[in-house]
């Protein structure tokens, strides 16, 4: 194995030109926007950032294109990044501007260099290429309270005061120390930065300081990464084998993205079939993880759902399994959706819901009686509001379900594994208490209530996951608001459920900071009794002063608890 060295500017300029290739056996582009800050973090203080793993070849390997633009590449041999993507693709996005889009934010990474840096920065870790971002839950719904943009300038100021890089907020955007990092890169000259935060003179202090912060942030360009690079006498197998033992070791991969490339090893081009079908599934409203639908392939093919016999199958038993497999979700896809009203990923648990009744319906061959299907709707309501699939080891509880499926288990059956694990199937008010809007039960909440007939206070519109417009789009909101509670209570009891409703971003912004007992008379007197029955909002004026808000969650989790089980049909 060859040694080599390359700046970041170099590298930069590899991919433009299309001499950096991806090749089918990487996953694709998963880090989130406070994953490039960090590295940018980094970099800037010539901290550490790992290695680049290369294979350079002559043979026709399958390619899969990467996030930001490239040029078609006019050489025969190609040079393809093996280790590295997630933070040269970052790099390429930043550095040239190119509007690559990340997991869990609607616009395009943009990040923020603070020329008023600390001279004394905190501590930060090595960035690492790969992690746990696809581990991280998403939101269900935006929060009624986005700290940045509720923030006075002040507040801002002294919160971000500290950090370097920031992803970008509007309101910082504005701010005269605050630049944005690709226009640094793209700009030589400092003087419109500099003029922008008010330095006419070269005496002023700043003009050093801000001017050696400045090249030293375009000096990231002359970063130099250290380069491993395979023998072209390697062959695309081999190569997948190391590129598996590499990162085995280094346990920096998921096990999904490894079986990956094992699998595309076998079964040349099958990435596009696999990212087709993930397609047509987010058509449908389930953009799901490519590592979910190629544990419904080694579940189908299997019966087990764990990647370790992936290097064993034959490409026919994958084929097969994956035509399987796609049968399976998209019966999974149907039934969540029509019989349980799930029509969001956002609602589940755990997605791993999906295999368990895709693999219902595949070993009794899609022929199911009325009081199965009925059963099948029990227990999957039951198992996404317990969260099945969310405690202890997921793969082993999904395997015990799809053993008892196997051995031609009944509904019945899943149902009596699901309380051996919790207990009581019932929700009782204890069980809401310390539970916020990541708890599988929020997600349970918000079906029950769209079920009693839950509208906006304002527009008396139904409550939605997919409603268009700002105006109209859901958001939970606290019904005393954080502002309010903040000295007297903690985050916990704060962010607790039994504090959290679901109306539309217009409404929730017109409430603002009021509280209850202001707010809500009014609200009575417009929309009517209904609108708080339906998501279980006591009333009393008594427990609508902020002295009085461990009882309103009290008295509130109660009648949640009620509304649930009714929904669930365990009351």
């Amino acid at each position: 194995m060859a040694k080599a060295e390359a700046t970041v500017d170099e590298l930069v300029g590899m991919i433009e030109r299309g001499e950096l290739r991806l090749p089918e056996m990487q996953r694709r582009y998963v880090w989130r926007s406070t994953r490039v800050r960090d590295l940018l973090d980094s970099l800037y203080r010539g901290y550490p950032s790992g290695a680049i793993l290369l294979w350079e070849t002559d043979e026709a390997v399958p390619l899969q294109d990467m996030a930001v633009p490239q040029q078609s590449n006019p050489y025969k041999s190609t040079r393809l990044l093996l280790d590295g993507q997630q933070r040269l693709t970052s790099l390429s996005a930043v550095i040239r501007g190119e509007p690559v889009k990340v997991r869990g934010r609607k616009r395009p990474v943009e990040l923020l260099f603070n020329l008023e840096h600390p001279d004394h920065l905190a501590m930060v870790t090595e960035v690492d290429e790969d992690g746990s971002d696809d581990d991280e839950d998403d939101e269900l719904l935006l929060d009624d309270a986005d700290d940045e943009a509720d923030s006075s300038d002040d507040e801002l100021q002294r919160r971000f005061q500290r950090m370097t890089f920031v992803v970008s907020s509007r309101k910082l955007e504005q701010m005269p120390t605050w630049v944005k990092v690709t226009d640094v890169f793209k700009m030589d000259e400092d003087a419109p930065f500099l003029e922008r935060a008010g330095i006419e003179k070269v005496s002023d202090p700043r003009f050093k300081k801000y001017s050696q912060r400045l090249a030293r942030l375009r000096g990231i360009k002359k970063y130099v990464y250290r380069m491993d690079v395979l023998e072209r006498s390697l062959s695309y197998e081999e190569v997948a084998e190391i590129f598996v033992r590499v990162n085995s070791l280094g346990a920096k991969l998921r096990s999904s993205d490894l079986a990956l490339a094992q699998i595309t090893a076998k079964w040349k081009n099958s990435l596009k079939t696999f990212e087709g079908f993930q397609e047509q599934c987010a058509k449908k409203g389930f953009e799901l993880d490519l590592g979910l639908h190629l544990k419904a392939l080694v579940s189908f093919s299997t019966g087990q759902s764990r990647f370790l016999t992936v290097g064993n199958l034959p490409v026919d038993e994958l084929k097969t399994g994956w035509s399987s497999a796609c049968r399976g979700m998209e019966f999974a896809l149907n039934f969540v959706k029509s019989n349980a009203g799930i029509d969001s990923p956002a609602l589940l648990s755990s997605t791993f819901i999906l295999i368990t009744v895709g693999y219902f319906g595949h070993q009794r061959g899609y022929a199911i009686s009325a009081d199965e299907a009925r059963q099948l709707r029990h227990w999957l309501l039951l198992a996404n509001a317990k969260g099945r699939y969310s405690r202890g080891s997921s793969e082993t509880i999904l395997d015990q379900d799809l053993a008892v499926l196997r051995n031609d288990g009944t509904v019945s059956d899943l149902i009596d594994r699901l309380r051996q694990q919790v207990g009581r199937l019932d929700i009782v008010p204890d069980e809401l208490e310390g539970r916020n809007q990541r708890s599988s039960l929020f997600k349970t909440m918000f079906l029950a209530f769209r079920d009693s007939g839950a509208k906006d206070w304002k527009s008396q519109v139904a409550i939605a996951l997919d409603h268009s417009g700002s105006q109209h789009r859901l958001q939970f909101h606290h019904l005393f608001a954080k502002a309010l509670l903040k000295t007297a209570f903690t985050p916990r009891e704060t962010d607790d459920i039994a504090n959290l409703c679901f109306i539309a971003g217009k409404t929730n912004r017109q409430i603002s900071d009021k509280p209850p007992s202001e707010y809500l008379p009014s609200v009575l007197s417009d929309s009517g009794r209904a609108a708080f029955d339906a998501q279980c909002i006591p009333t009393d004026e008594s427990v609508l002063r902020v002295e009085c808000y461990r009882q309103f969650l009290q008295q509130r989790r109660e009648l949640i608890a009620k509304r649930l089980n009714e929904f669930l049909g365990v009351a």
